[in-house]
């Protein structure tokens, strides 16, 4: 079953995950959200890592989540 989430406006996105390679030559794992499920769709949020959501589009987007004091 594939992670959704369904931000302030209503919407559903799907959370997916790519690996790039990026300009270095070095890899590099990328998370983002989409309306639809597609190649690389996840079951869950990676760990240490929470929702948040852009408060003018309702994007939502992943960020790693606060240590503590």
């Amino acid at each position: 079953m594939a992670y959704s989430h369904v931000n302030s406006k209503r919407q559903t996105y799907f959370l997916h995950q790519r690996l790039v390679t990026l300009r270095g030559g070095r890899k590099q794992t990328i998370y983002f959200f989409s309306r639809e499920e597609k190649e690389g769709v996840m079951d869950e949020i990676p760990a240490g890592y929470e929702v948040m959501e852009n408060k003018r589009t309702g994007l939502p987007m992943l960020r790693k989540k606060k240590k503590q004091a």
